[in-house]
């Protein structure tokens, strides 16, 4: 039995192990690719790396450190933050196969790493230009006990097919950088055409090395998701689950002095809601959910030691809808503060991440809607708990949007723990467990959700795998036929050009 080698790419965002030189540009690599092309590169690339003087980052024994400890807690990694309650039972982020999860599930800046695999088996991507291109395609058949996600004693059960497309890309430059990471997917079910449903999300990020102290981010991103016909904020029988949709960008700048690092954000995101079809075929108009958020933020850290930043955070934002009074006669608009503290480390080379706890308050316009304060929590941690088996750990608590009367928003909370072990260089078995709670303010109305999702990879070679997975999904609602359970089981077979 042989160990993966711990640098190597995602199976969801594949790519060839890259290592780091001391001392050199944050942000920057040498790649090694596995194949004789590596070797082309690298005497470039080290030209590259004496033309540009390394960024100033103090003493010797700081430099090799500095980009570990910094990398992950100034990342550019901001999600939407026009949120909405969970439309169902979020998956653990290892097998984001169902399609029911949507921004809410994507509150904070979690840190996330992709799952590794050998590096014997990782694909080598396709090079084009300055930009290496890993595209993937995924087919998978199986089964579903409910595939609508309502009360199981009306469930209709079908065959399941699943097609998933994705692409990542990441640029090759001297300084500077921009990646992405594009997906999507469609889960048909021939026996229960109503219940089928796309899903999608994308994250492009470029990075501007403005000079050796300075740098600029820009983000875009987007989510598509589906409503379940169960959700309070929906509370229809629909006849096909509407598509909601989110989007938005980040403009920001970084400035080092020295030790201390601070940033300026600012943030403008949409959401998006689709007409829903009744099952008597009336229409419910969901325009008046639509609207923008404007957000500023604030973060300032300081590296007490190398292996640990504490920072403040501050956001500042508003929200306002299309519509100046929803179909309830409500105006919604609201304005948030949120501030918080945290740090990010890396403990050791096997214990890296960032915690995060806070406040949040939201004044809304409507005199019969009470402000709110909340806390809000964000927490990743990664554990290398050997050369076979890496754990993640990921928590965040929000306050969600909402269009109950009378409730002014919903504090969600998730918790997500996934595990992947190697039996081989080319088998892994991963698993993962999550935890969502809804609860409504001022309304009698909460929700407990469990995920859990089991799979198993078998990389035949570079560019073709097979993937087995069992999920289950459960959720109990205090609204009369809400709560739902469902067991799904899937087979396929993913390619990697």
């Amino acid at each position: 039995m042989s160990g993966r080698a711990t640098t190597g790419e995602a199976s969801g965002s594949p790519g060839s192990a890259t290592r780091s030189l001391p001392g050199s540009r944050s942000g920057s690599a040498i790649a090694f690719s596995g194949s004789g092309g590596a070797n082309n590169r690298a005497p470039t690339n080290l030209l590259r790396l004496r033309a540009a003087p390394p960024r100033r980052f103090g003493s010797a024994v700081v430099r090799p450190t500095r980009a570990v400890t910094q990398t992950n807690s100034y990342d550019l990694r901001l999600t939407p933050v026009v949120r909405n309650p969970v439309v169902g039972v979020p998956l653990p982020t290892v097998l984001p196969l169902s399609g029911v999860q949507t921004s809410s599930f994507l509150l904070g800046t979690a840190l996330r790493r992709p799952i590794t695999i050998d590096e014997a088996y990782a694909p080598l991507g396709i090079k084009l230009g300055t930009f290496t291109i890993f595209p993937a395609l995924q087919q998978s058949v199986g089964y579903d006990t409910n595939p609508d996600q309502i009360t199981n004693r009306l469930a209709k059960p079908s065959l399941a097919l699943r097609t998933d497309g994705e692409v990542t890309f990441r640029s090759d430059w001297s300084s500077s950088e921009l990646t992405g990471d594009l997906r999507g997917g469609y889960l048909d079910y021939p026996d229960n055409p109503g219940a089928s449903r796309p899903n999608g999300s994308g994250t492009t990020r470029l990075r501007i090395d403005a000079n050796r102290d300075t740098r600029i981010d820009v983000e875009g991103r987007f989510v598509i998701d589906t409503q379940r016909a169960g959700t309070p904020d929906l509370a229809a029988g629909v006849a096909s689950r509407p598509l909601v949709s989110s989007y938005g960008t980040t403009l920001g700048v970084t400035e080092r002095f020295n030790r201390m690092q601070i940033s300026v954000r600012g943030l403008v995101d949409r959401s998006e809601f689709e007409d829903a079809q009744l099952s008597d075929g009336t229409i419910l108009r969901q325009s008046d959910r639509n609207l923008n958020q404007y957000g500023l933020q604030l973060r300032a850290g300081y590296e007490i030691s190398p292996v640990i930043t504490p920072f403040v955070d501050v956001l500042a934002d508003t929200r306002v809808y299309d519509l100046r009074v929803d179909s309830t006669g409500i105006r919604r608009d609201s304005d948030g503060l949120t501030l918080s503290g945290g740090a990010s480390f890396a403990l050791t080379r096997f214990v890296t991440g960032e915690i995060s706890a806070g406040l949040q308050h939201r004044t809304y316009t409507d005199p019969s809607l009470r402000d709110l304060t909340a806390p809000v929590v964000s927490a990743a941690l990664i554990w290398t708990a050997s050369p076979l088996t890496t754990v993640r750990f990921n928590a965040v608590t929000g306050v969600t949007e909402t269009t109950v009367p009378g409730s002014s928003g919903v504090l969600t909370q998730t918790a997500t723990l996934e595990v992947q072990h190697d039996l081989l260089r080319n088998l892994s078995l991963i698993g993962g467990v999550t935890l969502i709670s809804n609860d409504y303010d001022r309304v009698n109305i909460t929700e407990r959700g469990f995920a859990a999702t089991a799979r198993l990879d078998y990389r035949f070679n570079r560019w073709l795998a097979l993937r087995g997975s069992y999920i289950y999904q459960r959720l109990d609602s205090s609204v009369a036929g809400s709560s739902f359970s469902a067991n799904t089981f899937l087979l396929g077979m993913r390619i990697n050009p």
